[in-house]
């Protein structure tokens, strides 16, 4: 399908701005060198913060069951975003963290990563290390993705190429030291997204590097039985999630595209997400990249929001009135800006839904909490409300800067032009 760059984008009538942060802080660190915030999670009353590498003191690095990590993470009190906690993290690079209602039957909230040095850890901050870990024997996989079932009783992870192999582990967190099984067969290349159903319980979505979209039956014993469908982008995919209704799909890629996928993984759109821009007197916007998107945010309609970034920090928020239909030509929408918190990309989102705020983190090591902007204020300072009148629109791509990395894909057995199909195991 051919990717759609000429969007157009209109200003919603309630367009407001955070030109400051409520609250803000950074992530020190001892080593030298820049500290990236990778990843944000909503977890017990405190905000949890994945950095990218730093250097922990001795105390630290000796303290509970973990030694010689180097990529902490960090709780903050919400009220003052004043650092509380550190756990160890993960040696050699942490990749990716999120919280979970219940895990094995639990009972309460626990803080969930993921580590290249092999280790999907579940964390007690009651100690300050890790009461579960999981791991492939002795094995060293890099985990670049997981997620936990709604039950709590399965996890599943996604690892880095290693040699010819990229594969989805799963394991009973009851018994954490070896996997029940591995499916191998999936992909070919690093395993970037990993997101059980919301809405259908034994569905895994996966989604990798070497382009394919895959649905998958984690319960299934058998690998080449495991994959139900298979869509084919044809372009290294970075993000993946589940669309407000729970059974369609968002992907976005390494080259600032975006798509959506039918519960078949037809394709159903494809878009330069740096397309649409907006010009309206003085107030201009233009995006150099894809942030992420969610189903849960502070926009007031049920499509899903998109947010999308500017190399000098700023933040928007966009939507689209129809993103699954084929061939739409349905405009994108600009709902709210946040500006001045970050200096260069960010790289994590989250939206409090409770307490109706943005928490971002980005390359510069901050990390801000922004007012939701909702319709009848927040009571955020900053908070400006534009009038829509006035407005032009421009989908000029000239002189836009990308984050695009190299890609490396093999879609061998799927159709190219993104119709479903199913791998043959290599």
């Amino acid at each position: 399908m051919e990717i759609s760059n000429g969007s157009v984008l209109l200003a919603s009538p309630n367009l407001a701005t955070a030109s400051s942060a409520l609250r803000s802080n950074t992530i020190s660190t001892i080593a030298s060198g820049e500290t990236y915030v990778l990843s944000l999670a909503n977890f017990d009353g405190k905000y949890a913060a994945m950095s990218s590498g730093s250097s922990l003191n001795s105390s630290t690095r000796n303290a509970g069951n973990n030694k010689n990590t180097t990529c902490p993470i960090y709780l903050y009190s919400k009220q003052t975003l004043q650092r509380e906690q550190t756990l160890p993290g993960h040696e050699i690079s942490s990749t990716f963290m999120r919280s979970v209602v219940s895990m094995a039957g639990s009972g309460r909230p626990v803080l969930v990563s993921s580590g290249k040095d092999g280790s999907v850890r579940v964390w007690d901050e009651r100690s300050g290390g890790y009461g579960i870990q999981m791991t492939d024997l002795s094995k060293s996989r890099a985990f670049l993705s997981f997620d936990v079932s709604l039950d709590g009783y399965t996890v599943a992870a996604g690892t880095e190429l290693h040699g010819d192999d990229a594969s989805v582990l799963y394991w009973d967190p009851r018994q954490p030291a070896a996997p029940l099984r591995t499916h191998s067969s999936t992909h070919s290349d690093d395993i970037t997204a990993v997101h059980f159903s919301p809405s259908t319980p034994g569905v895994l979505l996966t989604a990798s590097s070497d382009g394919l979209i895959s649905l998958s039956n984690p319960e299934e014993t058998d690998e080449d039985e495991a994959v139900v469908n298979v869509g084919n982008w044809g372009c290294s995919v970075s993000q993946a999630g589940w669309l407000p209704d729970g059974s369609r799909i968002w992907c976005a890629s390494d080259m600032e595209t975006f798509s959506t996928w039918s519960e078949e993984l037809d394709l159903l759109q494809s878009h330069d997400i740096r397309g649409p821009c907006l010009h309206s007197g003085p107030r201009t916007w233009v995006t150099d990249y894809l942030i992420t998107a969610s189903p849960s945010s502070p926009s007031s309609d049920s499509s899903l929001d998109v947010f999308v970034g500017s190399n000098e920090g700023d933040i928007a928020l966009l939507s689209n009135s129809d993103l699954l239909t084929p061939q739409s030509s349905a405009q994108w929408s600009l709902h709210k800006l946040w500006s001045t918190g970050h200096e260069g990309v960010v790289r994590s989102l989250l939206w409090d839904e409770k307490d109706q705020v943005l928490v971002t983190g980005g390359e510069d090591g901050k990390i801000c909490v922004w007012p939701g902007l909702s319709q009848g204020g927040l009571g955020g300072r900053g908070v400006v409300v534009e009038d829509e009148s006035a407005m032009d629109v421009d989908s000029d791509l000239s002189n836009k800067r990308s984050r695009s990395r190299d890609m490396d894909w093999d879609a061998e057995d799927v159709d190219a032009n993104g119709k479903n199909g199913k791998r043959l195991k290599r």
